[in-house]
């Protein structure tokens, strides 16, 4: 299984696909913003769209965000969904374009029971995210 990026002069014509599996992984965000907006930023640029394709299928969805730091370039995975997000070959696919783009490390907030999913791929937890709303 490979990703490929989608140029943003495109994501109109994949989205009725890959829409989706992209929204299924919004539910747990926090409503911090939906399905529409996230296609906004992924038509602007701000957010990447990558789909997973497996024998010439598109199987699943990834978009990420860079965040910039003076010591790291993270790819910030802002939603994820279909059938490859368990699979170790998507993941070393998009790993090789994120390194290819300069990232230091791919990043994502996550709940409990996907982040023991990822352990398994070599991800560590880093921080314990709270929020309190004002």
């Amino acid at each position: 299984m490979n990703t490929q990026p989608i140029h943003p002069d495109y994501v109109h014509q994949i989205w009725p696909t890959v829409a989706r599996w992209l929204e299924n992984g919004l539910v747990h965000s926090g409503g911090e913003y939906n399905i529409d907006q996230l296609k906004v930023f992924v038509q602007q640029g701000s957010h990447i769209l990558h789909v997973f394709i497996e024998d010439g299928e598109y199987v699943g969805a990834v978009t990420v965000a860079f965040e910039n730091y003076p010591n790291a370039r993270i790819a910030f995975v802002s939603s994820i969904g279909g059938r490859s997000i368990a699979d170790l070959s998507a993941l070393s696919s998009f790993s090789d374009w994120c390194r290819a783009a300069g990232c230091t490390s791919i990043r994502g907030a996550v709940r409990p029971s996907v982040a023991r999913l990822c352990n398994k791929f070599g991800f560590e937890q880093r921080y314990i995210i709270v929020e309190q709303s004002l």
